[in-house]
């Protein structure tokens, strides 16, 4: 069985991911990423900082442009 935090872990991660695919229109570029995670205020702040800072310069044509830059970086 999950311990609390791994499910947490896990929800977030999901509510991240969600936005990623469903609240960011693409194309887009880490600017527009940027605005838009600064706009998501039910992600946490340290997720928003570390995707700031995380996401390289260029142009996103979907949320798997986005996941594959951020691994990438992992």
């Amino acid at each position: 069985m999950p311990s609390p935090t791994t499910t947490s872990t896990t929800s977030q991660t999901k509510t991240n991911l969600e936005h990623l695919k469903h609240h960011v229109k693409y194309p887009t570029d880490k600017k527009g990423l940027v605005a838009a995670c600064n706009n998501m205020m039910d992600v946490p702040e340290g997720d928003r900082a570390w995707m700031t800072k995380t996401i390289p310069e260029g142009t996103y044509r979907g949320p798997e442009d986005v996941m594959k830059a951020l691994l990438a970086k992992v």
